[in-house]
């Protein structure tokens, strides 16, 4: 097996990290290297903000205050999650701009993929996992605002950073065969 196809099916999404720091000019670079992915026109439809240290409660805060009932409580669940976040060493929002054109759309979300895709397969040969986190919370006005996502953009994703505690097991995926249509005439 080659290299790249054994990174391809040795990555896995992380939930539990070290404490241990990550250096912010690796994951820099990490991004650098992952713009590579195929964008149409090479418009590059991302922008990033990159929460570490003490700038990781400012994502952390943002997510507690969309988390608050109507009378401004917040539940436990949020409040245990909000530690977990604190406990995580790096927090990645990726945003794109939302064009009105389904087309454009479609090909921008498609290089934001294909670009979050080979950071976490660079970082993963590097030893740094992460998860890829869409949760509804992304969507809440509240935490948009928050982070200073404006209208008309989109939260394509959180990726929560660090290297592994645990590196779970690989589950079995389906034999392409049974999801593959062969049209040859």
């Amino acid at each position: 097996m080659n290299p790249i196809d054994q990174l391809i099916m040795e990555r896995r999404s992380i939930k539990k990290f070290k404490p241990d720091a990550v250096d912010v000019e690796e994951i820099i670079e990490l991004l650098n290297i992952a713009k590579w992915a195929p964008n149409h026109k090479v418009n590059e439809p991302w922008r990033f903000q990159l929460y570490a240290g003490a700038g990781k409660e400012k994502f952390v805060q943002a997510f507690l205050d969309s988390m608050k009932t109507p009378d401004g409580d917040i539940p436990q669940k949020a409040l245990n999650k909000a530690q977990y976040f604190r406990d995580i060493p790096l927090h990645l929002v990726a945003i794109m701009p939302v064009d009105p054109r389904q087309r454009r759309f479609d090909e921008d979300y498609g290089a934001l993929s294909s670009m979050l895709q080979n950071f976490q397969l660079a970082a993963w040969h590097r030893g740094i996992g992460m998860i890829w986190r869409s949760n509804d919370w992304i969507y809440n006005p509240v935490f948009r605002e928050a982070i200073g996502v404006e209208p008309g953009e989109k939260i394509v994703a959180t990726m929560m950073m660090g290297y592994p505690a645990h590196v779970p097991e690989k589950q079995a995926r389906t034999d392409i065969r049974e999801k593959l249509e062969i049209i040859d005439q």
